[in-house]
């Protein structure tokens, strides 16, 4: 006997809570399937969007490495020093919440602001190279979110897919289970009550 069957009064008040308990597992088992639905559908946005932030982020970081190096074959590794800005960028990741998960869904990018008081590139490639950069960089912020999004949304839908699993191949079975063997033995009660008030009603009669 399992240590639920414990639990459960006899007769129709253990029916009674089983039915329940059963109507409540189903609906949480649909409920759960629902949210799988919703967090597998957006996981295969954000795989679909970082595959293009990936291919953008390639295209980006090629772009840049050619106009570096050409920067520093006409001005040397110098040149490259004096372009750099000593601003940083900028980048806030915006946030969503999808059936109770949080994840990226974007970036705020701001670039570095070059003073009045600090000198320009050296060359026409270095600032070239200065905008391809930020871009890149730019791209690579983009990327991250959307596979960090990918993986946050793909954790949850596993963690959902096995309270599903729990749920249809073990509680709700289990439930139904004990559902039919006490609906049986109050069938059968209600059997042998019948039998024993026609046996007393003959008596009656003789």
């Amino acid at each position: 006997m399992s240590p639920h069957r414990r639990r459960v009064p006899a007769g129709r008040a253990g029916r009674l809570r089983l039915r329940r308990s059963l109507a409540t597992a189903v609906r949480g088992a649909d409920l759960l399937e629902r949210k799988l639905r919703l967090l597998l559908d957006r996981e295969h946005t954000a795989r679909r969007a970082a595959e293009d932030a990936g291919r953008m982020w390639r295209e980006r970081l090629a772009d840049a490495e050619t106009w570096l190096l050409r920067g520093v074959l006409l001005g040397g590794e110098h040149a490259l020093v004096v372009a750099a800005p000593a601003d940083r960028a900028r980048v806030d990741v915006t946030w969503a919440t999808l059936m109770g998960v949080s994840h990226p869904a974007g970036v705020d990018w701001t670039d570095p602001v070059r003073s009045p008081a600090e000198p320009t590139a050296p060359n026409t490639a270095l600032a070239h190279a200065e905008t391809a950069c930020r871009a890149a960089v730019r791209a690579a912020a983009n990327l991250a979110a959307h596979q960090a999004a990918a993986e946050l949304l793909a954790a949850e839908a596993e963690r959902t897919r096995q309270r599903v699993r729990a749920l249809r191949r073990h509680w709700i079975p289990r439930l139904q289970a004990e559902l039919a063997a006490v609906e049986l033995a109050l069938e059968e009660a209600e059997h042998e009550e019948a039998v024993r008030r026609r046996w007393a009603s003959t008596r009656t009669g003789r």
